[in-house]
C-alpha cells in the first residue's frame, strides 16, 4: 500500500443501505425465503399484510401498494379521471415525478412557488396558479403538494385554499413518509396520500415499490382495479382502463421486515439532524421545523449563497465525504415543462433555491464519530 493510499479517508456513504441491511440480518433473508417457499410472486399474502400495517402505522383506512412511488400518484390521478383540459397545482421546486404524472394522464400542471423557510408549497402561489389555470380556461381538479425532504407540507394552509376552489388533495409524501403534521402522520391528512418504497427513501424496498394511502373506500377500489389492467370480478373481466402497476410479493415482504425498525430508524434521523444544525447554523442556513411538524430527514439540506455551494462540495469530495444537489434546476426551468402555465409572480423561490441548496449525508446508521467529521469538514471548507 502506497502512503497516499494510507493517508486517504475511508468514503462515507451518502446514504448507507448496506448498514440498514446488517441490522435486519436474517430476518429479511427469511421473509424473502418465504415468499420463495410458497411461490406467489404475484400480489401473494405479503402484499396484503404490509398494505394492513401501512395503513395502520399512519392511520389510514386503506392502503394500496403498486409498483412505485410515479406509479402511485398516476393511479390516484386515473382514478379521479383526471385528464385534458383539466389543471393540477404543482411545486417547481421538486422531483420530475410530481409533474410528469400529470402530463402523462393528459392533464396540465400549473407550477407554483414554495416557501423560502419549509421548501414546500406556497399556499399564496397555490391560490394564483389556480387563477392562471382558469384564466388560460383549464379546470382545476387537483393540487400535489410534495413533503420536500421530509417535512410535511402546511396542509391547514394548503386544504383551505383547496376546499375554496374545489380541488382534490394528492399529498406526495414520498420522502416524508412517516413524518407528522400536528401529531398526525402524513397518510391520514390528505384526501390521498401517494408515497414511494425507492431503496434511498427513509422506508424503502430493494426494488421500486410505492402506495397510495386514503380513507376513502371507493377511490381505494377503483385503484386496486386500475393498478391490475382494470380488472373487474377477474383478471379478464375488464371494467376500466389500467396498467400493470403492482408491488411484488418480495418487496412487500422485504418492506414488512423494514417497517418494523422505521419508528426507532425516524429516531436516529432527527438526532443526526439535530447534531448537523447545532455544528453547522452558524455557517450555512440550515433547515427549520415548522411549529407542530417532524420531519424524517429524506435529505439534510442546507443553504450557501450562491458560488460557495460549488467550492464547498469540491473541498468535500477528496476527503470522502459526497454532497448531492436537489435540486438543481426547478421544473418550470426544464426543458419539457417550459411549454406549462406557471402561476403569477412566478416561481423567484424556487429559482433561488435551486442555486443555494446542497445536500449532506443522511441515514439512519451515521455515527456521531461520523457525523463530527462531516461538521467539521464543512466548517473548514467554509473557512470557520
Amino acid at each position: 500500500m502506497n502512503q497516499r493510499a494510507r493517508l486517504d479517508p475511508a468514503p462515507i456513504p451518502f446514504i448507507d443501505v448496506a448498514a440498514q441491511r446488517r441490522r435486519l440480518g436474517r430476518s429479511v433473508d427469511e421473509a424473502i425465503a418465504r415468499v420463495l417457499g410458497h411461490c406467489q410472486f404475484i400480489m401473494g399474502p405479503e402484499v396484503r399484510t404490509f398494505e394492513a400495517e401501512l395503513a395502520a402505522f399512519c392511520g389510514a383506512r386503506h392502503a394500496v401498494g403498486c409498483a412505485s412511488g410515479t406509479d402511485a400518484l398516476v393511479l390516484v390521478l386515473m382514478a379521479l379521471g383526471v385528464g385534458p383540459g383539466d389543471a393540477v397545482i404543482c411545486p417547481s421546486f421538486t422531483f420530475t415525478a410530481t409533474a410528469e404524472v400529470v402530463a402523462l394522464v393528459g392533464a396540465t400542471p400549473v407550477f407554483a412557488d414554495v416557501e423560502e423557510a419549509s421548501f414546500n408549497l406556497d399556499p399564496k402561489s397555490l391560490a394564483q396558479a389556480v387563477a392562471t389555470a382558469r384564466k388560460l380556461g383549464l379546470q382545476p381538479k387537483a393540487v400535489i403538494p410534495v413533503d420536500l425532504f421530509g417535512q410535511p407540507a402546511d396542509y391547514d394552509r394548503i386544504t383551505a385554499v383547496a376546499e375554496a376552489e374545489s380541488l382534490f388533495v394528492l399529498d406526495d409524501a414520498a420522502q416524508g413518509f412517516g413524518a407528522t403534521y400536528k401529531n398526525r402522520r402524513l397518510g391520514a391528512l390528505a384526501a390521498a396520500t401517494a408515497t414511494s418504497f425507492f431503496p434511498a427513501k427513509p422506508l424503502g424496498c430493494y426494488g421500486d415499490g410505492g402506495a397510495v394511502l386514503t380513507d376513502d373506500e371507493d377511490l381505494a377500489q377503483v385503484m386496486r382495479s386500475i393498478r391490475v389492467h382494470g380488472e373487474g370480478r377477474d383478471k379478464y373481466d375488464c371494467v376500466r382502463i389500467g396498467f400493470n402497476g403492482r408491488l411484488d410479493t418480495i418487496q412487500a415482504a422485504v418492506l414488512i421486515e423494514k417497517l418494523k425498525i422505521f419508528p426507532a430508524e425516524i429516531l436516529a434521523r432527527e438526532r443526526i439532524a439535530r447534531r448537523y444544525s447545532t455544528g453547522l447554523a452558524d455557517v450555512a442556513t440550515v433547515p427549520k421545523l415548522a411549529p407542530g411538524s417532524t420531519s424524517v430527514w429524506a435529505q439534510y439540506t442546507i443553504r450557501l449563497a450562491a458560488g460557495r455551494r460549488d467550492k464547498l462540495a469540491a473541498a468535500l469530495k477528496p476527503q470522502g465525504i459526497p454532497t448531492a444537489i436537489y435540486y438543481p434546476t426547478p421544473l418550470h426551468r426544464q426543458e419539457p415543462y417550459q411549454r406549462f402555465p406557471v402561476a403569477e409572480g412566478g416561481a423567484p423561490v424556487s429559482e433561488r433555491l435551486a442555486e443555494e441548496v446542497i445536500s449532506l449525508p443522511m441515514h439512519a446508521y451515521l455515527d456521531e464519530a461520523t457525523q463530527d467529521r462531516i461538521i467539521e469538514a464543512v466548517r473548514r471548507a467554509l473557512g470557520v
